[in-house]
């Protein structure tokens, strides 16, 4: 398989995985995903236009009230609505169940039919009802749920009535319904709270919907008042929802108009509203709480504290400014902990006292969700999907595309790019993208899925290269070559490319003195030195004979980048040498270098049943002459000026222009001294003697050329270019070359 291929199948079997797991751990997901959400954004602001009034044991103690607080005086009641509609609340919310009559209700209803804002908590009963065969016989059972109201005087008495069923712990909590199904259709707590909060803006969204919707506007109150009067909030908000729901383009072209600045004239904070009470209407009946923080994260008061007027003395002006806010009144989890009537949510553990969020907490928190319009939002379906297979598609291709440890590096950087991506939609829009599966399973099954494949890919993929390389190269040296190979082709190319060749002094004699066994082991080690500078500059070792090593650098185009690498390996190799020269005691191995590029042809070469995987063309044949040339001139790493064209960040030396032996083209050779930047005064001081000699010679001022050349000898003592043409010198001053003469040296030797 190609190795695009590989990749896609990788990241599209990564992209799959997602697609299976997603839908069937989406309780997982809510569990983990969802809480590790919520734990990393912590606490965030709460609506100020929310407030709770907290039924708690401070309340108990300080007003000697039994700890159940359906056993307290409901005339305590009536006068906390009181103080609360002469300071302004906008509605007033019990989260506490009046199912009996006492002997205080007439007081209590008459503060809620003043107020005119109030709602009361409904409560869902179940029962279980028999069913008969025609025979009279038990066919098996039917559980019905039925909505079960406060008792008549307090129930008529308030502006509406509302349910708001939460599941108990140990099960978390982290949806509620905005309309209560299973036959009753019954508006929530938060929602009908929502609505008569909304009534501010009543006559604003009525004029809207005139406009958008005029047959919707007729069948509703005509005024806010007129809802209050009626006390049909339940009924509104159930028609809106139903006209919402069947006619959706209605909503978003109010909406539209709404975000238009120019096409209603309505303050910024009633149009926020405005929004808001129309989204309300619109989507899913169940969403998911945006909690805000632990227990009282929520803006909560004692209830006690709100009983007091201003001629107390204790009277608090800013914990008792409930002007304009919704106060929702309930049961504190601190009360009665024992009895465990809050919810588990995200948050319970925060505090590290395991405490449960109320449920009048939970309600408010629904209702300031209502009031922003940021509940949490999952990925719908089809974007979830899709954002999990994206993700399994680019992880799973980073890492085939990757060697193990780079990908696994990578897969670590875009998981935390993921999570923080992730953490940031969720803390500043809601929205909920998935965590666990991307996470879990598919950075867990793209990683270690690759490195399967890429183990099974590349032990068979060894096998067939060594079988194949079999037919040219001994053992040994295919191993050197698994480790450090290009692709092979059968057929035989033309590339751009860069020879390097060395040869070892020496050799002959060395072999003559010591065991075949030691010299093996020896010119391993010596291969080894060879090798490790053209694998680090990504050069191929093409062939291996005796005492010398031919490398390549190929492209299909002139690259400086290829020529470069080529010279960093020459002055490493020559390094490496001198170091491994110096640590083996009597066996020294004085290496000679030479690098020329130009076009080549690479192929397989032979015949029958041994071939030779090897460059072919005037290169190899210039750059072996050039690697002669060093005898002459007493230097070990020679380059001609095809290599080191256009590359300045090396120091050279240019030699001349010589004819090889054999070759009918001349070429310019220069020594290869070191990097510029590792170079030292006293190679830069010979370079630029040598040239200001050359340039003599060049002139066929022999006795100017011999003095400078002399000079270079004392700079670097035994300089071979020096003396080399410290002789040529001499020659020519005895028979000058003539007049036409351009410096040319001739090579007869190899």
């Amino acid at each position: 398989m190609s190795r695009l291929f590989k990749i896609l199948t990788m990241g599209f079997l990564s992209g799959l995985l997602g697609l299976i797991l997603s839908p069937l751990l989406f309780d997982l997901e809510k569990n983990i995903g969802l809480n590790l959400l919520f734990k990393l954004r912590g606490s965030r602001k709460v609506p100020s236009d929310v407030i709770i009034v907290a039924m708690d044991k401070a309340t108990s103690d300080n007003l000697h009230l039994p700890t159940d607080p359906e056993k307290w005086p409901r005339y305590l009641h009536a006068e906390l609505i009181t103080n609360l509609f002469r300071q302004g609340a906008r509605v007033v919310v019990f989260d506490i169940i009046f199912d009996n009559a006492t002997k205080h209700d007439y007081l209590f209803s008459r503060a809620i039919a003043h107020a005119r804002n109030v709602v009361l908590c409904e409560w869902i009963k179940k029962e279980t009802i028999p069913l008969r065969d025609k025979n009279g016989g038990k066919a098996g059972q039917v559980g019905i749920e039925k909505l079960e109201s406060p008792c008549p005087t307090l129930a008529q008495a308030a502006v509406a009535l509302a349910p708001f069923p939460l599941p108990k712990t140990p099960i978390r909590v982290s949806q509620y319904w905005l309309i209560k199904t299973g036959g009753l259709d019954a508006p929530t707590l938060p929602v009908v709270a929502f609505q008569i909060f909304a009534l501010d803006v009543y006559d604003e969204f009525l004029q809207l919907l005139k406009e958008a919707a005029p047959s919707l506007s007729e069948k509703l109150p005509g005024d806010s008042n007129a809802i209050i009067e009626a006390k049909n909030v339940e009924n509104v908000i159930l028609t809106l929802r139903n006209f919402f729901e069947s006619n959706p383009l209605i909503a978003e072209k109010i909406l539209d108009k709404l975000k238009n600045e120019n096409s209603v004239s309505i303050a910024p904070k009633k149009k926020q509203l405005l929004t808001s009470f129309i989204k309300m209407h619109q989507g899913p009946i169940s969403r998911y709480l945006n909690f805000y923080g632990p227990p009282r994260t929520i803006s909560t008061v004692p209830y006690y504290r709100m009983l007091q007027t201003e001629s107390d003395t204790t009277f608090n002006k800013k914990m008792h400014d409930v002007k304009g806010k919704a106060v929702f009144i309930g049961l504190s989890e601190q009360l009665r902990p024992q009895h465990k009537d809050g919810f588990h949510t995200v948050f319970s553990q925060t505090s590290g006292l395991a405490l449960d969020i109320s449920g009048v907490e939970i309600a408010a928190t629904a209702f300031a969700n209502l009031l922003e319009d940021m509940p949490v939002k999952p990925l719908g379906l089809f974007a979830n999907l899709t954002s999990v297979f994206v993700w399994g598609l680019v992880i799973g291709s980073v890492c085939m595309l990757l060697s193990p440890v780079i990908s696994a590096l990578s897969s670590s950087i875009l998981g935390v790019l993921y999570v923080s991506a992730a953490y940031y939609q969720f803390k500043h829009t809601a929205v909920w993208y998935p965590l666990v599966v991307p996470l879990m399973f598919q950075v867990p099954f793209a990683f270690f899925g690759t490195v399967l494949w890429k183990y099974f890919d590349k032990n068979r993929e060894e096998k067939n290269v060594k079988k194949a390389f079999g037919y040219y190269l001994p053992d040994n040296v295919v191993d050197q070559l698994i480790k450090n190979r290009s692709t092979i082709k059968t057929e035989a190319q033309i590339v751009y490319g860069t020879c390097l060749i060395t040869d070892a002094e020496r050799y002959t004699t060395l072999s003559e003195t010591i065991d075949p066994q030691v010299l093996s082991n020896f010119m391993n080690e010596y291969y080894n030195v060879l090798f490790k500078p053209v694998r680090q500059y990504k050069g191929t070792v093409s062939d291996v004979i005796g005492d010398s090593m031919l490398a390549l650098w190929s492209t299909t185009e002139p690259d400086t980048a290829i020529r470069n690498n080529a010279c960093l390996a020459a002055l490493s190799i020559a390094k490496a040498i001198y170091q491994f020269n110096q640590s083996s005691g009597s066996f020294q191995l004085p290496t000679r270098i030479a690098l020329h590029s130009g076009h080549m042809s690479i192929g397989n070469i032979g015949a029958i049943d041994h071939y030779e995987y090897r460059p072919i063309g005037d290169i190899v044949n210039t750059v072996s002459r050039l690697e002669g040339l060093n005898k002459y001139l007493g230097t070990y790493v020679l380059a001609s000026e095809e290599v080191l064209k256009e590359l300045n960040d090396f120091l050279t030396r240019e030699l001349g222009k010589f004819l090889l032996a054999g070759k009918s083209k001349p070429i310019v050779v220069y020594e290869l001294l070191s990097l510029v930047e590792e170079s030292t005064e006293k190679q830069r001081k010979l370079c630029a003697t040598f040239e200001k000699a050359l340039n003599a010679y060049r002139r066929q001022s022999w006795d100017a050329a011999t003095d400078i050349f002399y000079e270079s000898t004392k700079i670097s003592k035994h300089d071979g270019p020096s003396i080399f043409y410290l002789e040529l010198c001499k020659k020519y001053r005895d028979n000058p070359p003539g007049e036409i003469w351009d410096g040319l040296v001739h090579v007869n030797n190899k």
